[in-house]
């Protein structure tokens, strides 16, 4: 079965197809693509971009992230976890909100400074 993605790796955009079964990759115009496109069919991965609650803050939410990719099948377990989740302000860039979230390796960090209002 031949599966095809549109490469994310750099701004080129290869169209990319890859064999399921020998986990040949043909239209990639470089190796990240090559391997961009065989983790796509054995082990996709992504980045996971959210928000959590903060108290003591002018603004409701802070902005979160994972620390590095975390596999695509856990996303949604892992928002679940971050409904759980309440700052309090002042919290700061790279602030580790959950260590190693659901044993994927991956830190949930904030991605925004939010100062303490009185």
């Amino acid at each position: 079965m031949i599966k095809k993605f549109i490469c994310i790796q750099c701004p080129r955009g290869c169209h990319l197809e890859v064999d399921t079964e020998t986990l040949k990759v043909t239209g990639n115009s470089c190796p990240r693509g090559e391997a961009y496109g065989r983790n796509e069919v054995t082990h996709p991965l992504r980045t996971l971009t959210s928000t959590v609650k903060i108290k003591g803050s002018d603004i409701p939410r802070c902005s979160v992230r994972t620390s590095s990719p975390i596999p695509k099948e856990k996303m949604f377990d892992v928002m679940r976890e971050l409904d759980k989740v309440e700052l309090e302000a002042p919290v700061e860039i790279g602030d580790i909100v959950i260590k190693n979230v659901l044993g994927t390796g991956s830190d949930i960090i904030v991605t925004k400074k939010m100062n303490k209002v009185d």
